[in-house]
């Protein structure tokens, strides 16, 4: 009996801990901390023109890397708030971030807005940090396309993060530059779609594997984001962005991911999602396994 108990307490241990992995928790932060007593005694009450950038610095020290050029992958079909929720929080670092597309003209996302692009791929040799978003049809599309490959790989050639919000990361990972890396990916078959590219899946909301970060479905693109500034500005560069968001999500019930949904409403949306995606995906590999044949 008592190697049963011991066994069942080993069993718990183990699989509290596989949770524990996978859902990490927030840092808490301590309101007053001591060294932030030694900053407050050596700051005046007020920010003016005159100490704004000391004051910053005394605060927020100093970013691991300078970064200064990021840019944020779009196309026809691209998710709303996969490239707005990034494009908010890196915008705040002081760098402008641009809105790149795949081919000349103004884009319509997933939603019906039109965006206009700052510029397109041909026009863009480098960057320090990429964001490439999901959608739907033009996300799948855009994984099959050879000449955005080229592209996405060039840039991840010297740039610092190369990253991937939700379906985008079929795009990325279509490039070939996940192999072997964890990563993660949409609900959707996520397993499927990351092994397709030789991916392995961390389940997890965001993950990062060396400079390549990714990240679950749209809204978890902006907790990356933040992730990211957090790993290269500091912890206080990312408390002062959130505050400015005032991002403290609190949903009215559970949900958002598949062991937090009711079974019916889990089936239903993989079923419109098969019935969605398969269709496009067989099409787009048909054209691919042509081009192959007559190389």
């Amino acid at each position: 009996m008592r190697a049963i108990f011991i066994n069942l307490m080993l069993l718990t241990l183990l699989f509290g801990c596989k949770e524990n992995d996978n859902n990490d928790a927030p840092k808490k932060i301590e309101k007053l901390s001591e060294n932030d007593k030694v900053i407050k005694s050596k700051i005046t009450d007020t920010i003016t023109a005159e100490n704004h950038s000391e004051i910053m610095d005394m605060i927020l020290g100093k970013p691991k890397q300078q970064i200064k050029s990021i840019g944020i992958l779009v196309y026809d079909g691209v998710n709303d708030l996969d490239f707005s929720g990034p494009k908010y929080v890196l915008g705040q670092t002081g760098n402008k971030v641009q809105l790149i597309a795949i081919k000349p003209g103004n884009v319509t996302t997933v939603m019906g807005t039109q965006i206009v692009p700052n510029t397109t791929i041909d026009q863009v040799k480098q960057l320090d940090i990429l964001v490439i978003p999901g959608g739907f049809k033009g996300t799948i599309e855009a994984a099959y396309n050879e000449k955005l490959h080229d592209w996405i790989r060039m840039i991840d050639k010297n740039s610092k993060y190369t990253c991937g919000v939700c379906t985008g990361v079929w795009v990325l990972g279509a490039t070939g530059l996940l192999k072997d890396k964890f990563a993660v990916t949409n609900w959707y078959n996520e397993d499927k779609f990351l092994e397709k590219y030789g991916a392995k899946p961390a389940h997890k909301r965001y993950t990062n594997d060396g400079k390549y970060w990714t990240s679950a479905g749209v809204t978890a693109g902006m907790d990356m984001a933040l992730a990211i500034v957090n790993d290269n500005w500091g912890e206080k560069y990312t408390q002062g962005i959130m505050l400015d968001m005032e991002y403290d999500p609190h949903p009215p019930i559970e949900g958002g991911t598949p062991e937090k949904t009711g079974f019916l409403v889990e089936w239903m949306m993989n079923a419109m999602y098969d019935a969605g995606v398969n269709p496009i995906v067989d099409s787009l590999e048909k054209v691919k396994k042509n081009k192959l044949k007559y190389k």
